[in-house]
């Protein structure tokens, strides 16, 4: 049993009882405590009454699938922060970039051993936790504030609200800006090096940040990765 473990609760929705019991057996032995939830819509109302500290989410599941699931959780505030991480069968490319498009931090494809699910969720919190305990709340670049504190970018004036992992992105290139950084240090820095995540999921988180915050911001060096240019 881990002391991170001790206080974390963590939220598993899947369809599949034997899953469930299974996830819930092996991350008690850990310490974590376990909730649990069958479908989309009983997920999002027992996030909301027991605040986990982590949710795994299935993709396919009865009343509301895993992605809808995690875009509804992401709307809300007191989501907005909480690591999710898609555990499912499914390991196409479109099932992926949809899940982080939603707003999930990782996405693990079935069976998984339970020492590198454990492993995986224990990146995760750390993750977040570290991002909340920095130092430095505000970053001003000609046009652009970036406010960690509020979690919101602020273009000319007006705000844009960015999934989690999009904003830890533009807060870190933009902390350094024209230094490269390569697609290995920002999978380090952002999902941590426990976590293996696909190749397109930078791509993803990119894309997604030129098209809500502009494409002048985020330069691609060929063959190295991304830098902040203003």
């Amino acid at each position: 049993m881990t002391g991170t473990a001790q206080q974390k609760k963590i939220l598993i929705v899947d369809d599949e009882p034997d899953i469930i019991e299974f996830l819930q057996y092996n991350l008690k032995k850990e310490g974590y405590q376990v909730v649990s939830a069958n479908d989309g819509k009983q997920a999002i109302a027992v996030a909301n009454e027991e605040k986990p500290d982590l949710i795994i989410l299935d993709i396919m599941m009865p009343e509301m699938d895993g992605v809808e699931t995690c875009r509804q959780l992401r709307s809300q505030p007191e989501f907005a922060d909480t690591p999710i991480a898609f555990l499912t069968a499914r390991d196409e490319d479109f099932s992926q970039i949809a899940a982080l498009d939603a707003g999930g931090d990782d996405y693990v494809t079935k069976p998984i051993k339970p020492r590198v699910l454990t492993s995986r969720i224990n990146a995760l919190l750390r993750r977040s936790s570290r991002f909340s305990e920095a130092d430095v709340e505000e970053i001003k670049l000609n046009n652009l504030v970036i406010d960690k504190r509020r979690v919101l970018v602020f273009k000319d004036g007006n705000a844009i609200e960015l999934p989690r992992k999009e904003f830890e992105i533009i807060w870190l290139l933009a902390s350094k800006p024209g230094r490269v950084f390569t697609r290995e240090e920002i999978f380090d820095k952002i999902w941590g090096a426990d976590v293996i995540v696909g190749n397109r999921t930078i791509d993803v988180h990119i894309r997604k940040l030129r098209e809500r915050v502009g494409e002048a911001y985020i330069k691609t060096i060929k063959g190295i990765g991304y830098k902040f240019d203003f």
